[in-house]
């Protein structure tokens, strides 16, 4: 007896069916892209039961005729495609044929549809993937697809679907990702008599960026506009301060499709680079527009994977892109007046202020325009000549350097500051073949565990090429005999046991990610730490060779080395602003 056999129609239907339909959100994205590719500029979708109960979708596209009408019902029937040789320059949403059978196959399904130049439209009715009737019917011009009970007939399927309120945060969630580009479309989601989303036609990106993102994050984003040949580049980045631990905000379009693509998610992280810290995901928006004979679209059943045709191309122009509007925006710091005349609290000798006018003059925030019988002009300018004087104040609990700009008050992490200098200086002295050594007179002896000291042995070639020398002095036992300059001070044991993650992860220390990494834990052993007092003159010198750093504002970590609160929300603390 063969052991082999042909599976029944509806039950090979059902399955190809779990590959484009997973919930009832898969429904109303293939939906919608539909009713995109109908030429629609106004969509309305209703839901009950987070969809499972029922998904209907009205569309004023081109409608079908009835003989399009019993086609669409068949598996790869479809007006987008011809031949083979069109797979390679696909321009709609939908081509595969798949969707509307796969719906069918696992509900109770209703389409209705009018083409615009008809008087009457048509309505098929089909159950659990079996044709009903299909019957003359009067209509709006456009297509109207109800999905009622979701899985019915396939009870396990059924089982696996969530809450009712997480799968309608699954649909708005895929409405608004579908509707960002398509400013031209009214989209509106109803639940009952209840609209849970309205996106009205719109001539600003923004306005839909406000919805996924949230209207500050979205009016604080930068913009970012570039053509390289076929290639275009648009993009909306939010600041790095607003990372967040997921990368469930950045979103990627390509030809205006939203789409998942982790060569395009690694270019926007290394783009944003060392202003993010570890395990941190940027909020942002990527539009990818090129020919589409330079993507593929075909990859799988849902649409969402794609693949490049020179996908090196695409990677380098995401990364330069972002690093360009980055660093425009956010390599530098507050310009900051470094008074080397200034005693260790920080006096400025040439604007000593008098103590009869440490005290507010009277009119100054009288709310009139009168300057009051307590002003004095002299005050005026002197006051005027401290704001633009702007100086180093002083440190906070041993950590924190103080600094006083024409902007508002700056606080320097210090630790974080010279973490930063120290990296790029050991990053050009390595890429100049010129890491300075310090040999021990008397080794250090280190003790280290068993997959440690393994490790440890492996690399003792690669290590000492970069100035760490170690000599295995048998069991787990190494003798540390020189090391960088930079390094003299620091406590060895911790700096090779937070390096022998990176020695254990990457082959060869010598490529560019690996040596990033080794730079990046060489520099947080070598910085000052977080509780040594500085004199004021350190303190200067620190603030002094920061600003000369090709990326002043974060550590090689990525934590910010730097804050500013401005002279207004200082005021405003305080009440002397409403």
């Amino acid at each position: 007896m063969n052991t082999i056999r042909v599976l029944p129609e509806d039950v090979s239907t059902q399955i190809a069916a779990g590959e484009v339909i997973e919930r009832p959100a898969s429904v109303v994205k293939e939906l919608l892209d539909n009713c995109i590719d109908a030429g629609s500029d106004r969509i309305l979708i209703e839901i009950a039961k987070g969809g499972k109960r029922l998904i209907k979708v009205r569309d004023n596209g081109v409608g079908m005729n009835r003989d399009d009408l019993l086609l669409c019902l068949e598996r790869h029937a479809t007006s987008k495609i011809k031949s083979a040789s069109d797979l390679f320059c696909i321009d709609t949403f939908g081509f595969r044929g798949e969707a509307l059978p796969s719906m069918a196959s696992v509900s109770r399904m209703e389409i209705t549809s009018r083409p615009k130049d008809q008087l009457a439209g048509y309505k098929v009715k089909i159950d659990g993937g079996k044709l009903k009737s299909i019957d003359e019917t009067g209509s709006p011009a456009g297509t109207i697809v109800e999905v009622r009970d979701l899985f019915f007939n396939t009870p396990v399927r059924k089982r696996f679907l969530r809450a009712e309120k997480t799968e309608t945060d699954h649909i708005i969630d895929v409405i608004s990702k579908i509707a960002l580009p398509f400013l031209h479309i009214d989209f509106r989601l109803d639940d009952g008599e209840k609209t849970l989303l309205s996106l009205p036609i719109s001539e600003n990106d923004l306005n839909r960026l406000a919805i996924l993102m949230g209207r500050n994050v979205a009016g604080s984003m930068e913009y970012l506009d570039q053509r390289l040949n076929a290639l275009k580049i648009k993009a909306y980045l939010a600041s790095p301060d607003l990372s967040r631990s997921r990368g469930d905000r950045i979103f990627v379009y390509v030809n205006h499709r939203s789409v998942r693509d982790r060569l395009i998610t690694r270019a926007v992280i290394e783009g944003y680079g060392q202003h993010l810290m570890k395990r941190r995901y940027p909020q942002v928006a990527v539009f990818i527009e090129m020919p589409p004979s330079m993507v593929d679209i075909n990859v799988h059943p849902t649409k969402q994977e794609i693949r490049f045709r020179d996908g090196l191309r695409v990677y380098q122009s995401i990364v330069s892109a972002i690093e360009g509007v980055l660093g425009e925006k956010y390599h530098r710091i507050p310009n900051i007046a470094l008074n080397r005349g200034a005693t260790e609290f920080g006096e400025i000798r040439k604007a000593q202020i008098h103590e009869r006018r440490v005290a507010e003059p009277e009119g100054v925030y009288s709310g009139s325009g009168d300057k009051g019988s307590g002003y004095s002009e002299d005050l005026f300018q002197e006051q005027h000549l401290v704001r633009q004087s702007p100086q180093i104040i002083g440190q906070l609990r041993d950590t924190y350097i103080l600094c006083q700009s024409h902007e508002g008050l700056l606080l320097v992490d210090q630790h974080a500051a010279h973490e930063r200098i120290v990296y790029e200086s050991l990053k050009k002295a390595y890429q100049n073949m010129k890491i300075e050594g310090q040999a021990f007179l008397i080794p250090h002896r280190l003790e280290f565990s068993l997959k440690e000291g393994r490790i440890i042995e492996e690399k003792t070639h690669q290590l000492s090429r970069l100035g760490v020398e170690l000599e295995h002095f048998g069991g787990c036992t190494f003798l540390l005999r020189s090391v960088p300059t930079i390094l003299v001070n620091a406590e060895w044991e911790g700096f090779l046991l937070d390096l022998v993650p990176v020695l254990e992860e990457e082959e060869d220390l010598s490529n560019d990610k690996a040596m990033d990494r080794f730079l990046t834990v060489m520099a947080c052993h070598g910085a000052i730490r977080a509780g040594k007092r500085l004199s004021q003159q350190e303190m200067i010198s620190l603030i002094s060779q920061l600003q000369k750093m090709d990326l002043p504002t974060n550590c090689p970590h990525g934590r910010p080395i730097f804050r500013q609160f401005s002279y207004y929300e200082i005021e405003k603390m305080f009440k002397r602003v409403a």
